[in-house]
């Protein structure tokens, strides 16, 4: 018997491809208006010093293709095929969804690659979507909002902070602090009672506990660049703050509302929050992100089944 056709479209912020891309891609963030000098300067630096571009087109790449995949693997119902659909450059959203509309999909899943749900980042992908497919006139998408609390996403963190404390020297053991960050967003998403603090305070929970850290604390990075408030405090004022008030040895630094090696981790964790853990004179960790491997395709893939199988 033959199996239904199945898209599943993987959503992401997206990247520049090369540093061409830099200028355009910045001005779309920014809704069409071209930044400043200053402002292009200074995310050109970012860039180049980690390299030069972010690896993060050919890791979304990895993941989407990888759950493709994974989910043909483990069930024999439906044929999965993948769209990458993404923020800030092409493809862009509509334009997978365009692209399953030509292929002749009827019905597809959603998943964005961030497991926390707000109303700015999560809502936004999914809302995209689904007028361009309502547009369109298929395919019908089911949307998946949040997947924080799948056990294989909570315990790829749990198996990565226990090898980082592992491997500490000893008295870094018995004195460290566990940071558990997420993107920030304008503090006026308070004001319609998003989820996304308490989801990354949960998180946060859910990991510790399982990992038997006893001393952990909650932060926020890589803020925009505008006047309005953005939830905190940020890592580096909270690094601070904790080395002041505790005077810890050490900082594991896990950027869980992130699933990807890319620029707000390698600049705004590697370079910028290793600078204060240098400042204070303690020891910097960062575990690896989950990437492509296979904890994170499996917690994603059964988030998709358990989505297609009405579990949630």
């Amino acid at each position: 018997m033959a199996r239904k056709k199945m898209g599943l479209l993987v959503m992401a912020y997206g990247t520049p491809y090369s540093e061409d891309d830099i200028e355009r891609y910045y001005t779309h963030i920014r809704h069409g208006r071209p930044p400043s000098k200053a402002a292009l300067e200074d995310l050109r630096r970012r860039y180049e010093a980690i390299g030069g571009i972010s690896p993060l087109a050919k890791i979304t790449e990895d993941q989407a293709f990888g759950l493709e995949k994974r989910l043909n693997e483990v069930q024999q119902e439906m044929e999965f095929k993948a769209y990458i659909g993404l923020k800030h450059i092409e493809p862009f959203i509509e334009d997978a969804v365009e692209k399953m509309h030509q292929d002749g999909i009827e019905e597809a899943v959603s998943i964005v690659l961030a497991p926390h749900f707000s109303t700015f980042s999560v809502k936004s992908y999914n809302s995209r979507a689904k007028e361009k497919a309502e547009e369109l006139g298929r395919p019908a998408i089911a949307s998946i909002e949040s997947w924080y609390k799948e056990a294989k996403f909570i315990g790829y963190w749990v198996q990565k902070v226990k090898e980082t404390v592992k491997n500490m020297p000893a008295e870094e053991r018995e004195s460290f602090c566990l940071i558990v960050s997420a993107h920030s967003l304008p503090e006026k998403i308070l004001q319609f009672n998003d989820p996304y603090p308490q989801q990354l305070e949960e998180t946060a929970r859910l990991i510790a506990g399982a990992a038997g850290v006893k001393d952990y604390a909650v932060g926020w990075q890589s803020e925009g660049n505008t006047p309005e408030p953005w939830l905190g405090p940020d890592v580096q004022d909270l690094t601070r703050d904790l080395h002041e008030r505790k005077g810890y040895k050490a900082y594991i630094y896990i950027p869980v509302g992130f699933v990807s090696t890319h620029l707000e981790v390698l600049y705004d964790n590697d370079v910028e929050c290793k600078a204060v853990a240098d400042e204070i004179g303690a020891s910097y960790y960062r575990p690896a992100m989950p990437d492509a491997q296979p904890e994170l395709i499996d917690a994603m893939a059964a988030v998709v089944l358990k989505k297609l199988n009405k579990e949630d």
